[in-house]
């Protein structure tokens, strides 16, 4: 029995196959790229790229899927090893920090790009490279009790004054409420090309569809 039984069931041989063999990029894999990455794997996804420069700290272990034996290792190298275990799907991690020097080298092999990068200075470059060559880019962000997922023809990138902030608030529900929303997004694109906006708002959990 496949791994993907009750997700074939749901979604169909023809949108699996085609989720099974689309080049999918995820740039950052914190709170929402970790588990983002995490979620597509496991609903059949086979080619996806992780790019993260950063470790794992022991605040991440509440909103991140890794482990206290984690702490101290490269993100996107243990999301990778922990996948493979999982399931048996192959990540391309890449422990780097994308910049304007080497983004063509980064994504270059990218059809979807998922843009969960925590600065607005990666966010821009991402948009900047998805904009230059016409590939589909979905960004998704938090900011305490709200979250959009938004694609790149309307999304603007927020101001960097809050970039250098560690201590923010950030609840486990929001980020898997984000996500789930965000990988609907991704499938639903995948399977009928269609670009849909929402914001999310945990207080009194709503998702809303963002006519743009």
């Amino acid at each position: 029995m496949s791994v993907f039984f009750h997700e074939q069931l749901y979604r169909s041989n023809a949108v699996m196959a085609k989720l099974k063999n689309y080049p999918v990029t995820i740039c950052g894999a914190g709170a929402l790229g970790a588990n983002i990455a995490e979620n597509l794997a496991r609903s059949g996804f086979e080619k996806l790229t992780v790019i993260d420069r950063d470790r794992i700290e022991e605040r991440n272990l509440s909103t991140q899927p890794y482990y206290r034996s984690d702490v101290g290792a490269f993100k996107a190298k243990i999301l990778a090893n922990n996948l493979y275990r999982g399931i048996g799907t192959k990540v391309d991690a890449k422990t780097k920090e994308l910049t304007s020097a080497n983004v063509n080298q980064l994504l270059q092999d990218s059809q979807l790009i998922i843009d969960v990068f925590d600065n607005s200075v990666a966010r821009k470059i991402v948009k900047d490279y998805a904009d230059k060559f016409s590939i589909p880019c979905l960004h998704v962000g938090l900011a305490a009790d709200y979250a959009e997922v938004i694609w790149n023809d309307v999304y603007r990138v927020p101001s960097e004054v809050n970039d250098d902030v560690c201590d923010y608030p950030l609840a486990r529900n929001l980020v898997i409420l984000t996500v789930a929303v965000a990988c609907e997004t991704i499938v639903s694109f995948i399977a009928t090309a269609e670009q849909r906006h929402f914001t999310i708002t945990l207080k009194d959990l709503t998702v809303q569809s963002l006519l743009l």
